[in-house]
């Protein structure tokens, strides 16, 4: 049986760069976030592709994830790494030229006194509580983060532009950082597009770039088909799939897929709420989702299908999130190791 194919558009991820750069003054460089190996998709393909397309600045969340990148895109760009220099991360950033965004004096004050002529960036917690520095903790080491080649925060309500934090943090990295040569960096995805205010020196895009919300201008980037291992007859009144959850009301047609909650579809998007599609004719899923197999109500398809697809232009990674009761991110990092990759463009 053929696996279930992901189909990753390089073009579109280049694409939505391109876009995500285009919003914000010439002057401002705009970096990529390719963590979570590259949010599911392929970090090296990812990296590569934007790299070929202009992009100097990459961030990853840890420093083996910054290893496996420098061996994909070469040693030209810059690789910042979020989680700073934790334990054992010593080594890593001094032979793979990693940038560690330092998170706490004591961070600092090690990675000074150990590489002292490496590049370093600093982290400043502006109000998400998640990681940085605190704001009084940095004014007290701000001397020593004069040498930081960047200076970042991150925004904790980016995805809803009216809220007023997303102000009283740009206010306090405004303040913590007035003044200082260093290059200052704010804005995600979200933040791109919630104006110039935000953009400073340097914008990272993450899930924009992969087709995901808020960027709702993003060109698709991911198209899922799964086979199907066998179509059966149901007559009225019959229950398909765990705890008999859904019953015929008419004589129905199911097929069943091969793929499940342990390929990142999780249990969450069942029956009513989810469709896969036949072409251009969608078709409800129908009973619970398991772990390798999803029953699909096909009886209004007029020739039995090989595939059906779960993404693509029509139901994205957001809107099969909301089914679900989750984020487009978790659905993107989930996606499973079964599936047969398909890289287009690049």
């Amino acid at each position: 049986m053929t696996a279930a194919t992901l189909t990753i558009d390089l073009n579109a991820v280049v694409a939505n760069w391109r876009a995500l750069d285009a919003m914000s003054a010439s002057n401002v460089e705009t970096a990529a976030v390719v963590k979570a190996e590259g949010y599911g998709l392929g970090a090296g393909h990812v990296s590569a592709a934007l790299a070929k397309a202009g992009a100097r600045s990459f961030f990853v969340a840890l420093a083996e994830e910054g290893v496996a990148l420098r061996k994909s895109v070469g040693n030209d760009p810059a690789i910042y790494v979020f989680s700073g220099l934790m334990a054992t991360d010593a080594a890593l950033i001094r032979d793979y030229n990693l940038i560690p965004l330092l998170n706490s004096p004591s961070q600092l004050v090690k990675f000074r006194m150990g590489m002292p002529e490496a590049a370093f960036g600093i982290q400043i917690d502006t109000g998400m509580n998640r990681l940085g520095l605190e704001p009084a903790d940095f004014v007290m080491v701000r001397e020593k983060a004069k040498g930081a080649s960047l200076i970042i925060s991150h925004l904790a309500c980016a995805d809803a532009p009216e809220h007023p934090q997303n102000d009283a943090q740009l206010q306090c990295f405004n303040k913590l950082t007035k003044g200082m040569s260093a290059r200052r960096s704010l804005a995600a995805t979200g933040g791109i597009l919630l104006g110039p205010d935000y953009h400073f020196d340097l914008c990272r895009p993450g899930v924009g770039l992969y087709g995901g919300e808020p960027f709702t201008k993003a060109s698709p980037v991911v198209t899922l088909s799964v086979p199907v291992i066998q179509t059966r007859n149901v007559a009225v009144g019959e229950t398909v799939g765990y705890a008999a959850a859904w019953a015929a009301q008419r004589p129905s047609k199911i097929a069943t897929v091969a793929a499940g909650y342990a390929d990142g579809l999780i249990r969450a998007m069942g029956a009513g709420r989810t469709y896969l599609w036949a072409g251009n004719r969608p078709c409800p899923v129908v009973g619970r989702v398991s772990m390798d197999l999803i029953t699909v109500d096909v009886t209004d398809v007029p020739n039995a299908p090989k595939f059906l697809d779960i993404l693509n232009a029509e139901q994205t990674v957001d809107k099969l999130a909301d089914n679900a009761g989750t984020i487009g991110y978790e659905i993107l990092t989930g996606l499973g190791a079964r599936y047969k990759r398909d890289y287009v463009g690049g």
